[in-house]
């Protein structure tokens, strides 16, 4: 689940030549080091192998923003009243997410140091009845079933089911409580999203799949809850 997060610093403007404590530049930075402490926590559970990448919270920095303009570039003596930073947030549907909300309010964007901040985007982990974002990639889903089964018929192997660690449209359905299941084609291929080569001999097993979910023993009374 997507967040975008702007953090906004503000202090005192003065002469660059000054030591001046709690300037907009210095509590933006200490933001910065404390998110960045943060995503190494996250990175290293996944470099030691213990959680996937979409398992995890992912930050990244998107922009960062000060200094006073000039018709040359920047005013180099002055020290802004101003410094903003914005941040990329991927959240999984497992965590809960207000956990983190308390962190960006208490660590990360204190008001007790001139901090403030606002999201550009904030989606919820949860769906309009409240329950996570996870669609079932077992037996008890027989959408599930079918995908596996079209697999196979097109002499396809099955990877093991992970969380995506970006977005697809699927959120959407999710979010009006219909369950989706995200697929690619990609085989014994290196992960390039939208790279030139992502379908290989994919369309194959989408036609299987398609024929597959086509099945009129497929009845309504076996989908049920998941239509």
């Amino acid at each position: 689940m997507p967040w975008w997060l702007v953090i906004k610093a503000t202090g005192a403007p003065g002469h660059g030549a000054k030591l001046y404590d709690n300037s907009a530049i210095e509590n933006l930075f200490k933001s910065i080091e404390s998110i960045r402490r943060f995503r190494a926590s996250q990175f290293d559970l996944v470099k030691a192998g213990l959680k996937g990448e979409g398992e995890v919270i992912s930050v990244n920095m998107a922009f960062l923003k000060a200094g006073t303009p000039s018709p040359t570039g920047f005013v180099m003596n002055l020290q802004p009243s101003e410094a903003e930073a914005g941040f990329d947030i991927r959240i999984p549907p497992t965590v809960n997410a207000e956990f983190l909300e308390k962190r960006i309010a208490e660590e990360w964007a204190p008001a007790s140091r001139n901090m403030s901040f606002e999201f550009k985007q904030k989606g919820s982990t949860q769906d309009y009845r409240g329950r996570p974002l996870i669609t079932a990639t077992d037996r008890s889903n027989p959408w599930w079933a079918l995908l596996v089964e079209a697999i196979k018929k097109a002499n396809g192997k099955i990877g093991k089911p992970e969380i995506f660690p970006a977005a697809t449209d699927s959120l959407y359905f999710r979010q009006q409580g219909l369950r989706a299941i995200g697929f690619s084609p990609m085989a014994n291929t290196p992960v390039l999203l939208h790279d030139h080569n992502e379908l290989q001999d994919g369309v194959w097993k989408y036609l299987s799949l398609r024929n597959n979910c086509r099945k009129p023993s497929l009845m309504a009374s076996q989908l049920g809850p998941w239509l």
